[in-house]
């Protein structure tokens, strides 16, 4: 069955992307999930990691946080989550910074609060990296 599925990518901040896609790769709970168009309801946690959708050719990928997957009955699927970042958004050397700021951190702070917010920092830094890298090579 031909079709596309809408999307709609929200984020606290604002509404990150809303239109017609061949496919969503989404980071949950239980691993990666693909939607095509037509896919049963379901509802999902998701995880941070990275997302991506498909729209004729051409992939889009985010870094995205913790949050919430739905596909409706209706051929939507909608993502909300804390934060996301597109891929051309990312700053491979902030992301650096980051990574330098989060171990300096972890290596001297005994705070526990402090010691799990640099970890998730440190992971998401990590992960803006690669995103950001894998996106480079594919433009060029």
């Amino acid at each position: 069955m031909a079709g596309k599925l809408s999307l709609q990518i929200v984020s606290q901040e604002k509404e990150l992307f809303r239109g017609q896609v061949d496919m969503l790769l989404a980071p949950t709970l239980n691993g990666e999930l693909g939607i095509l168009p037509f896919h049963a309801p379901l509802f999902a946690q998701m995880q941070s990691g990275e997302l991506r959708y498909k729209q004729n050719e051409d992939w889009t990928t985010m870094v995205v946080s913790t949050g919430f997957l739905h596909v409706t009955n209706n051929n939507q699927a909608i993502v909300i989550v804390d934060t996301a970042t597109h891929a051309r958004d990312i700053s491979l050397e902030k992301a650096e910074a980051a990574v330098k700021a989060a171990q300096e951190t972890i290596m001297l702070s005994e705070d526990k609060r402090e010691l799990v917010l640099a970890e998730a920092a440190l992971r998401k830094a990590m992960l803006e990296i690669r995103v950001a890298q894998r996106s480079k090579k594919n433009r060029m």
